[in-house]
């Protein structure tokens, strides 16, 4: 039968196991407001019992282990969800960045200051829209005035403001594309740093749970909160080994294993600095699906390419029909056979400099030696209301209206996708707070509870203490 003293090691051990949980609990109230932490409980078990005449009689309790509260599969989901939300917000950012380039109000939903977030300065006042307004009225008004020198700057004003505008927006495309690239390195070089750090965390993990009797919670919680990262920029599957690590593959094609790191990325050029997504060892070409990286690369060849290549076919196509028009006209000289644009496309659109220089070049007659003809202005102002075959057979304005409403309707659909995601990552992070989440009512109870415990324990040694003493007074 347990002695006096077996009962003082009793009361002393239980001081030891409430002590530990008064520990945890406020480890856990510590990291109340740290979002990748996972809330602990201190799992206790009772102590084997001492055989009796009277039977087993117990010899206390005993802390087993401390354990984090997770739900792997709530996590698995969480980090699939994650890089959902990197692909649209990668995209929504590139949409809104064109959409502020373009300076059109393209979409009524995003026509706050945080939906073009670092894209300040972008927007023009001037829009091809208006541009195109104002060239064909100028035409138009050049056409009831056709020997005015004051017509003809007017003419070449509006002209100048347009084409000064489509270079100006092929050049701020062509910047974002380059800024997008950028970007795909900057998330390779951060994917490549996370690969390295989860790695590294598996290595600590393995170590300090080799033999199964502790768990690596702390480090656990770092490790998540790495995956979360890794996966806001491509997706993964993460994959738990027996021995605590985990193994990380992007559709099929393993990057971490175990303490190792197999691959990395790097960026390669499919061809027109077209900059796509590989790994660094075995070479193999990734076929994203989500993820930042795969947010930028669908943006970039996607809607911001159709908007670009839409913008120069507006351009070629406007070169094309006013010179068809003006090179056989007349000037005010007689002279003949002059191209009123320059270039090919959105890039290098210009107005003839010889007719900046002497607007009486301007060959709005039909006839020569007659200033007072207006066929060709009529003509090139008519031109407003003609639809053009490689345009879809719509007017320059009516398709430029379509090249903007297509980018609208890329940007009101992310944006609908990025609400509805809202939604769903909110359910999520609920269910996994509930779970894993730090209540402080809860712990300020469990302080409570494990205060009262230790408080009786110490009551109980201090009661053994006076019956050892009574023992030792009996014998004297």
């Amino acid at each position: 039968m347990p002695g006096l003293f077996d009962t003082l090691n009793l009361g002393a051990h239980s001081l030891q196991v409430q002590q530990q949980a008064i520990e945890v609990a406020g480890h856990n109230l510590a990291n109340v407001n740290n979002p990748a932490y996972a809330r602990q409980r201190l799992h206790l078990a009772t102590t084997p019992p001492i055989p009796t005449p009277v039977g087993p009689m117990g010899t206390g309790v005993d802390a087993v282990a401390i354990r984090q509260l997770r739900d792997a599969l709530l996590d698995g989901q969480i980090t699939r969800e994650t890089s959902v939300r990197g692909y649209l917000d990668a995209t929504q950012q590139a949409l809104q960045l064109a959409q502020a380039i373009l300076g059109e109000a393209i979409n009524r939903q995003t026509d706050r200051p945080e939906a073009v977030a670092g894209a300040e300065g972008l927007g023009s006042q001037f829009s091809v829209a208006e541009g195109l307004s104002a060239l064909f009225n100028a035409f138009q008004s050049l056409s009831t005035q056709p020997s005015s020198l004051s017509e003809r700057q007017n003419v070449l004003a509006a002209a100048g403001n347009l084409t000064g505008t489509l270079r100006q927006l092929d050049g701020r495309l062509a910047s974002l594309r380059d800024s997008l690239n950028q970007s795909l390195q900057a998330d390779v070089l951060k994917a490549n740093q996370l690969l390295a750090e989860i790695a590294n965390y598996n290595k600590q993990i393995v170590a300090i749970e080799a033999g199964g009797r502790v768990a690596a919670n702390d480090l656990r919680d770092a490790r998540q909160q790495r995956i979360e990262e890794l996966a806001r920029i491509l997706p993964i599957q993460a994959v738990a080994q027996s021995n605590g690590a985990l193994d990380i593959t992007v559709n099929g094609v393993t990057l971490v294993s175990g303490v190792k790191v197999e691959d990395t990325l790097r960026l390669y050029d499919a061809g027109a600095g077209q900059w796509l997504v590989q790994t660094t060892n075995g070479g193999s070409p990734l076929s994203l699906t989500s993820g930042s990286l795969q947010g930028a690369i669908a943006a970039r060849d996607g809607p911001l390419q159709a908007l670009r290549a839409d913008l120069n076919a507006l351009a070629t196509a406007l070169i094309r029909e006013v010179n068809a028009l003006h090179r056989p006209g007349y000037s005010l000289t007689g002279s003949t056979g002059a191209d009123f644009f320059t270039g090919t496309n959105a890039a290098d659109i210009a107005v003839n400099p010889a007719l900046l220089d002497q607007p009486a070049l301007l060959q709005a007659a039909g006839a020569p030696n007659a200033p007072g003809d207006n066929q060709v202005a009529l003509a090139l102002a008519q031109l407003a209301d003609r639809t053009h075959a490689d345009l879809g057979h719509q007017t320059f304005s009516q398709f430029y209206a379509q090249t903007v409403a297509n980018l609208g309707q890329e940007l009101d659909w992310t944006n609908r996708a990025l609400a509805d995601q809202d939604a769903v990552e909110k359910m999520l992070y609920r269910q996994r707070d509930a779970i894993s989440g730090v209540s402080v009512d809860e712990e300020m109870t469990d302080l409570i509870k494990f205060q009262k415990a230790f408080e009786a324990s110490a009551k109980l040694i201090a009661t053994l203490d006076e019956m050892l003493t009574t023992v030792v007074n009996m014998k004297r």
